[in-house]
């Protein structure tokens, strides 16, 4: 078909935060664990899985017309692509990963200075030549091809490796001395793509979608009946992503209080709610939020 989007979804650790994702934006995608062509339920995509770490190069020559990836692999390769769209969640959790230079917690090695000479294992090559050059320190940096937190003290001096939470490292004795790089999952397009009419919208309305299924993440509805009396008090206790939707019941006594919130202030807020005098107090998930 001449109206084809081809997307490059990240195979690996992102995978499965991908895949859920994508599915609150309101699209199927399903695959078998050998293939690297998915099937989604939208005839004008053709995804395919590619590692995050190559996906800017793919992205660039054309291959595919936009990715899914870190910034850091995008730094990391030096890909002529655009950035069009920042997407903050990752393995774990909603929030960036961070790049960290690590020792041993016996280490004499106390900050970048202090790598003069010294083996330094990574998968993150170019950057971390970058990092060392920015801090005038020459040293041997080495391409780890995994488990490069089990590397020091007898592989390497130090590491530059990616966390989330730092269990890894702990587990392993070591220590974060200093952020190297903190990165971001992130929209790819190449020019071709960005300047045809129907691709950049067919992407800008992906963008959308997937930004707003993040954004509805950490949010629920809340419903509530309250009685017309009570309804400035309940207003009181309850915050709102913009303002709470008020609506005339059949018993004019009472309006039924509609909002959206976060969902880490619920088991806080019910209960002054329920004390402010509302009833019926429903929690509802959310798919998307769109501002």
């Amino acid at each position: 078909m001449s109206n084809l989007l081809k997307l490059g979804l990240p195979k690996g650790s992102l995978q499965e935060s991908t895949f859920h994702l994508f599915a609150k934006a309101g699209y199927k995608i399903s695959s078998t664990s050998r293939s690297y062509f998915p099937s989604i339920d939208d005839a004008e995509m053709k995804p395919m899985l590619i590692r995050a770490q190559e996906m800017s190069r793919y992205v660039e020559d054309g291959v595919l017309d936009v990715g899914i990836t870190g910034r850091d692999w995008v730094k990391e390769n030096a890909s002529k692509v655009e950035e069009v769209a920042e997407l903050v969640y990752a393995k774990v959790g909603l929030k960036p990963v961070r790049w960290v230079l690590a020792v041993p917690a016996d280490s004499k090695i106390k900050s970048a200075k202090d790598l003069q000479g010294k083996r330094i294992a990574t998968e993150l090559v170019n950057v971390t030549k970058e990092y060392l050059k920015k801090n005038g320190v020459t040293a041997n940096v080495e391409f780890s091809w995994g488990a490069t937190e089990a590397k020091p003290p007898e592989l390497a001096d130090a590491i530059i490796e990616v966390t989330e939470t730092g269990s890894s490292l702990r587990a392993n004795n070591l220590i974060i001395l200093e952020t190297v790089l903190e990165s971001s999952t992130v929209v790819i397009v190449n020019s071709a793509a960005w300047g045809d009419p129907w691709k950049r919208k067919k992407i800008e309305n992906l963008i959308l979608l997937l930004k707003g299924a993040l954004a509805a993440q950490e949010k629920v509805g809340l419903k509530m009946n309250v009685p017309r009396k009570n309804l400035e008090q309940v207003m009181k206790v309850l915050p709102a992503l913009n303002s709470p939707t008020i609506a005339e019941m059949y018993d004019k006594n009472w309006v039924d209080v509609d909002t959206v919130v976060d969902e880490k202030i619920v088991r806080e807020i019910v209960p002054k709610l329920k004390d402010a005098g509302a009833e019926g107090i429903v929690e509802y998930p959310l798919n998307k939020v769109i501002p």
